[in-house]
């Protein structure tokens, strides 16, 4: 199968993860806190994984000899850059109902904006090698899943109807195939410059973990959730770690 294949592949199962918003309408407010906080711990230790194990080392050793600066320089774009998007156009939120901070149609704007990020890495991913879009693409899928419950919260918070609060979910999600397609297209343009979306990736992954979902984990007073959400977050770390000893890379 071919690489352009994978990454709408990728990005179309990642999209679907939008409706992942519907059980927020069948499970109970407590089953659900309870299954969004392994999730949260589950994400987080995707996405940490993911950029330690998997991205930066594949960047580092794509780069050319002396290029670290500009690699590690690279994260820490990806971080401030997803920093400043979280503060102008979209917030996380991992309850079913949260407060108001943006309006409904700018976290949409946001989530739009999200995606399309998602999409373009997923496509540098599997440009350099298919199990490193397959990594990319879990990693991101693990964070997707508590993001969409919470995002489908705020849309409905917000005044929507739950199918149409879907709808418009799945339509922002569907940026992710436009941004694989863009990087896809854009990598002979481009050349080498695909691969700092890597450690700019890294860094993204890094600030969502630490800033958005480790805090939630933190929140838990409970002793024996807070065990079960940490023994989750060393989960993902663990599958991430697993797969690098699998596959290599």
């Amino acid at each position: 199968m071919s690489e352009l294949l994978w990454i709408l592949l990728a990005t179309f199962i990642v999209s679907l993860i939008s409706f992942i918003g519907a059980a927020a309408l069948v499970l109970s407010e407590k089953l659900l806190k309870k299954i969004l906080l392994a999730l949260v711990g589950f994400a987080a230790g995707a996405l940490i994984g993911g950029a330690f194990l998997h991205l930066l080392p594949e960047s580092i050793g794509k780069s050319a000899a002396g290029d670290l600066g500009n690699i590690f320089l690279t994260v820490i774009l990806g971080f401030i850059l997803f920093f400043v998007l979280e503060k102008l156009l979209w917030r996380h939120c991992h309850e079913r109902t949260c407060p108001i901070h943006v309006l409904a149609y700018l976290n949409l704007f946001g989530d739009g904006v999200h995606n399309f990020i998602d999409g373009l890495v997923m496509a540098a991913s599997f440009v350099v090698s298919i199990p490193l879009g397959l990594i990319t693409t879990l990693a991101i899928a693990a964070h997707e899943i508590p993001q969409e419950l919470g995002d489908f919260g705020v849309l409905v918070y917000g005044g929507f109807k739950p199918r149409k609060a879907l709808l418009l979910n799945f339509m922002t999600a569907l940026t992710a195939i436009a941004g694989g397609i863009s990087g896809y297209y854009l990598f002979p343009y481009v050349g080498g410059a695909m691969i700092y979306l890597l450690p700019f990736a890294a860094g993204g992954f890094l600030y969502i973990a630490a800033s958005d979902l480790v805090p939630e984990l933190h929140k838990e007073a409970n002793t024996v959730k807070t065990v079960m959400s940490f023994a989750s977050f060393l989960a993902g770390i663990i599958l991430m770690w697993g797969i690098k000893l699998v596959f290599g890379g």
